[in-house]
């Protein structure tokens, strides 16, 4: 419950940054090369950085941007791993060995220098219009794509337990024999029940996603800037450690306060859904 409070309060923190920004008369991307490095005042509570922008607003939106990721990443590759998990645990026999054996080869293959590979790809060279490239919408859409694609695993691997349990239960087998199909079967007597694990899963995930996000955003391959996000921000940092090291410490903070806050969150639902746990 701790958890769910922090991060309530974080949602609301970083998706109320445009009122902030009407109210205080401030713009994100606006840039002052006068008042680069100024301390907290009443205009800028935290200061601002190395070409004049108020941090407090960017790191607002820039929560506003990982914090989407991880959502819709999170929630995509869902239905991905949904998907793989439930075909294969419902289905058994070839389709079940095959569909593991090509979640082993994603899990097998190493998360971040592929995900670099992948958002590194000249979006151009596909033959895309440069305005649409340099886009900010096509950055942020891509980045989603890319980390669901890959990081549906852990989701199908626990979906397929948790059908391979349920489709030989006495009730399901009885509505098999009465005729029922397996949209049916899935959809109906499935899904509800392995709904529990999905969501533990998901919640795990969605912290891990904002971290994916923020280490591409990190190095260079992520949400291009102007656009804020915690990650680029601390990509514009890390040269200013010795003289500002503050511009690294607030985006770095908020970054281990999600990413920890949905672990714990995503534990004590585990702990909850649980029937045989004794922390009540």
């Amino acid at each position: 419950m701790v958890s769910l409070m922090v991060l309530v309060l974080m949602a609301v923190f970083c998706f109320s940054a445009s009122a902030y920004a009407s109210w205080m008369g401030l713009d994100v991307n606006a840039t002052d090369l006068m008042a680069r490095f100024n301390p907290p005042s009443e205009t800028n509570l935290l200061g601002t950085d190395e070409i004049g922008r108020d941090v407090l607003l960017r790191l607002m939106y820039g929560g506003q941007v990982s914090l989407t990721i991880g959502v819709l990443a999170t929630a995509f590759g869902c239905a991905i791993g949904v998907t793989v998990g439930v075909l294969a645990g419902y289905l058994g026999g070839r389709a079940d060995s095959f569909l593991m054996r090509a979640t082993d080869c994603m899990i097998a293959l190493p998360l971040v220098p592929l995900l670099v590979i992948l958002a590194a790809i000249d979006l151009g060279k596909l033959g895309l219009p440069p305005e649409i490239v340099q886009s900010p919408s096509v950055s942020f859409w891509r980045i989603v794509i890319i980390i669901s694609l890959v990081d549906w695993t852990t989701i199908a691997r626990v979906v397929r337990a948790g059908t391979l349990t349920i489709a030989h239960q006495d009730y399901v087998l009885a509505a098999r024999v009465s005729g029922g199909r397996a949209p049916y079967m899935i959809g109906i007597h499935v899904l509800p029940n392995v709904a529990t694990p999905i969501i533990v899963a998901a919640t795990l995930t969605i912290g891990r996603v904002i971290l994916l996000e923020s280490t591409l955003s990190f190095l260079g391959v992520g949400v291009m800037p102007p656009t804020p996000t915690w990650g680029n921000m601390l990509n514009n940092a890390q040269e200013l450690a010795s003289t500002a090291p503050m511009l690294a410490v607030y985006p770095g903070l908020l970054i281990f306060l999600t990413v920890i806050t949905f672990n714990f969150l995503g534990d004590g639902l585990r702990v909850a859904f649980d029937p045989r746990s004794q922390q009540r």
